[in-house]
């Protein structure tokens, strides 16, 4: 084994021969697994190119039993009426445990920078925070900042299966970051937060196929006995937020039963899905991507979909995310966001769900009124939803809506000035008062791809081809050089990012995720 992690101060105590020993064994035991799931999600978007649809399976057993139900939800697991996301990183980790929430995941996938030191100091943060340990003081304002007395539930969220970690590398092969993500959280705080009342808990990201479930089912039971953890110890909820993973939703909560409590709907990554999934489907073009909210019909499609399949099997289903941040300085436009949250939460909560997602501890109490005053019980699951009925036509038929210069332009800015941010080492950032993680560049990439390799025409008549999106971005860069200026635009990464974001959108093929190439360019070494 080949350890290339940075040496900060705790790493040694994470990165133990025990502990190294365990996500070796996990590589050793699924990583090949790992590799022929990934190749079957190559091979499905072939399919998919050449003009075969997503649809449900037809012959698994947890389509077709009615009876079979998921295992117990733990005690601290059955009110999750609002939940908070953001990075592990550890000043966002204390704010978070006390904003309110029921719940606090702690990002390791979209919201993290995967440079090799934020992701040995997220497992350092898990490891203090499993402890009820972690503090922090900034060395800005001196403020020192520590957990209350009453906390959210811990849950974290590793890298998908698709995400290699360059700094782990056994027999000449990179270990998966998940198995690094999940591993080292599991071997360190399992026993510790079980010690605590609680117990390991995780969301899994960006699930195509049941199969890429029974696999983590699998890591599981053997996480368990290798920790001396009874069977179903390790609870799980799985983000529904690709297209694909839509149709295998009850499929997914059928191979994950003995561990899931629930469904999350990843709606910003949904969309990318839906784009990269139709990517050579001219018949398939969503409009801006402003347009495409969670009232048109093939999201709200989505949304019934998984509350429906959610509760008929006993687990929650969590609603998602609301990006809003507190506008500063600004009370008019403060109220107009906290408005849209507060209208977006009593959709779900009147749809059936469970629970819901806020980027921002300023948003934690917005969104518990809506849950409070529309779901008093502590969570909804024994509302069936059998008037739902989705159809495959539901979920694959694109909405309406406008196709403009200023959206190809927001999509332009938007992707360059995330990009900067995650090549400086952040990875949830505001922009236009939203807090943006990897799945709004990763839209704004694939869309604009898609728009120039389909010609779509915009509203104006204008063809999206490669001269506009050049001219787009030779726009975009210059606005954001003179507004940001020569030093720091060069500081911080908007040169790098607006060339490899172009590259990607302008290349011949759509790459899958802008993360993989820009961590292989700028993050492996």
């Amino acid at each position: 084994m080949e350890c290339r992690f940075p040496s900060v101060p705790g790493a040694e105590r994470i990165l133990s021969d025990e502990a190294l020993a365990f996500v070796a064994a996990l590589h050793s035991r699924f990583g090949e697994r790992r590799r022929a799931l990934l190749a079957e999600r190559d091979r499905r978007q072939a399919r998919f190119d050449a003009g075969e649809r997503p649809d449900f399976p037809t012959d698994h057993p947890g389509l077709s039993d009615p009876e079979w139900r998921i295992a117990s939800v733990p005690d601290d697991l059955k009110d999750r009426r609002v939940e908070i996301t953001g990075p592990a990183e550890r000043k966002m980790m204390i704010n978070a445990f006390n904003s309110g929430a029921r719940v606090f995941m702690a990002d390791i996938e979209d919201a993290l920078s995967p440079t090799a030191e934020n992701i040995i100091r997220a497992q350092i943060n898990l490891y203090d925070a499993a402890r009820r340990t972690i503090s922090y003081r900034d060395p800005a304002t001196g403020k020192d900042y520590a957990l209350g007395d009453k906390i959210a539930v811990l849950k974290v969220r590793p890298r998908g299966w698709h995400l290699d970690e360059a700094h782990l590398v056994i027999d000449g092969e990179r270990v998966a970051g998940a198995f690094v993500d999940f591993g080292l959280h599991a071997f360190h705080n399992a026993q510790a937060l079980i010690d605590a009342g609680s117990g390991p808990y995780f969301y899994l990201p960006k699930l195509q196929h049941h199969e890429e479930a029974r696999l983590w089912a699998d890591v599981f039971a053997f996480t368990e006995e290798w920790l001396g953890l009874a069977p179903g110890t390790i609870k799980a909820t799985v983000l529904i937020e690709t297209l694909p993973g839509a149709f295998h939703a009850e499929a997914i909560l059928y191979e994950l039963r003995q561990n899931i409590v629930g469904l999350n709907c990843g709606r910003w990554d949904y969309i990318f899905s839906y784009i990269k999934t139709h990517r050579k489907d001219p018949g398939a073009v969503l409009p801006d991507r402003a347009a495409v909210t969670m009232t048109v019909p093939f999201m709200r499609a989505y949304a019934l979909h998984v509350i429906k399949v959610c509760h008929r099997r006993g687990a929650h289903a969590i609603g998602g995310m609301a990006a809003q941040i507190p506008v500063k300085g600004d009370p008019a436009a403060n109220e107009e966001a906290f408005a849209k949250v507060r209208a977006d939460k009593e959709r779900e909560a009147g749809d059936g769900h469970d629970g819901t997602w806020v980027a921002h501890p300023a948003l934690v109490p917005v969104a518990k009124e809506v849950f409070d005053r529309l779901m008093p019980a502590p969570n909804q699951v024994d509302r069936q939803r059998e008037d739902v009925v989705v159809t495959q036509a539901d979920l694959l038929t694109p909405c309406d809506g406008p196709k403009t210069m200023a959206g190809v332009r927001m999509n332009v800015n938007v992707g360059i000035g995330y990009l900067a941010a995650w090549l400086s080492g952040r990875g949830a950032v505001p922009l236009h008062n939203l807090m943006e993680d990897a799945a709004t560049a990763e839209i704004s990439r694939t869309q604009l791809w898609q728009w120039r390799a389909t010609g779509t025409r915009l509203d104006s008549g204008e063809t999206v081809d490669a001269a506009l999106i050049d001219a787009a971005f030779h726009a975009e860069v210059e606005a954001l050089r003179e507004a940001l200026g020569e030093e720091a635009f060069a500081v911080g990464h908007y040169g790098a990012a607006a060339d490899l974001m172009r590259e990607l959108v302008q290349a011949d093929e759509l790459a899958d995720f802008l993360t993989s190439v820009a961590y292989e360019r700028h993050f492996a070494d």
